[in-house]
Order: C-alpha cells, then structure tokens, then sequence
C-alpha cells in the first residue's frame, strides 16, 4: 500500500462505538465532505437527515437487520436524493450523486477519528419505507442509506482489496 494514501486505506467499517456523542460541528464537517463531492451536471440531489436521538436511532434499527450498531452510534446520517433535482430526473444519476457525498462522508469520519458504517437502504422498499416513516421523509424523496456515526471502540487494520484478476488493460 502506497503510505501516502494511508488516510484512504485506513477507513473501515466500523460496528462497535464507545458511548460519546458525535458533536454538531462534526456533522457539519461530514456534510461539508459530502457536498464536496461530484455530481452530474452539477446538480446536487443529495438530501440528508442527521439523527443524534438515541430513541430515534433505535426506531431506525427495527427495520435495518444489518444496521444494529446505529443504536449504539453517536449519531446517524440518513442519505436521500431528490429525484427531481437529479440529472434528467434520471434515479442512476441520483444513485451515482448520492454514493459519492456517501463515500466522502465516510473518508471524511475517518480523517477525523470517527468510524462509520454505510447501511443500505434503496433498493429494499421495506426499508425504504421504514425509514420514511421513521424521519417522516416525504414520498419525492429517495431514502438512499444509513450512516452509523461515532468514536470507534475498535479500529480495523488498513488495508487494500487490490486484485489483479478484477483489472483488464486496454481491452477486456
């Protein structure tokens, strides 16, 4: 692993979380990164729902089977995209926006010693509607996923997942 990409290689997925509170300022930060992020033809239709509400991120856990650890996160980012705000209203485009703020978030919480887990929630309508009616998302806005948020109580090796098998030069 090249060492200067180490900030890169060091954000894991994160499911264990020491009880402390994820402060306003952080999430600001994290949105910041995410709203950095690239979108087609510069069209943002990334929405977002921060939770802190330790009852509110257990409601979200009920209909997440792989998303137990929000209850114990100290915060949660809810990701969504405005379909009509998205490229030619077209939901690729929405889900290739909004993967991408994903993503920063996600390096963003590990530059800044947090740990975080990306939980999906579209395509799963159940979860997409659990979720809706959970933050009383409107029915023009995409539920996208879940963010698990908080001071890790573990800390996962970096790593690489390089293989050569998955890379084709010049042609396939």
């Amino acid at each position: 692993m090249n060492p200067k990409l180490n900030e890169l290689f060091s954000r894991r997925s994160v499911r264990v979380y020491e009880p402390r509170e994820v402060s306003e300022e952080m999430l600001r930060d994290l949105l910041e990164a995410g709203m950095a992020a690239p979108s087609a033809a510069g069209k943002d239709p990334w929405r977002f729902v921060t939770v802190r509400d330790r009852a509110t991120l257990q409601r979200l856990t009920e209909g997440l089977p792989n998303g137990k650890m929000l209850a114990q996160a100290g915060a949660g980012i809810v990701v969504c995209g405005d379909l009509t705000a998205a490229h030619g209203q077209e939901m690729s485009y929405l889900l290739q926006d909004c993967s991408a703020a994903i993503e920063n978030i996600l390096l963003a919480a590990s530059i800044l010693g947090l740990g975080a887990c990306w939980l999906g929630v579209h395509p799963r309508p159940e979860r997409q509607a659990h979720v809706r009616q959970v933050l009383g998302i409107p029915p023009e806005i995409v539920p996208i996923s879940a963010l698990a948020i908080g001071w890790p109580a573990e800390r996962p090796p970096a790593r690489t997942r390089y293989s050569a098998r998955y890379v084709h030069a010049e042609k396939w």
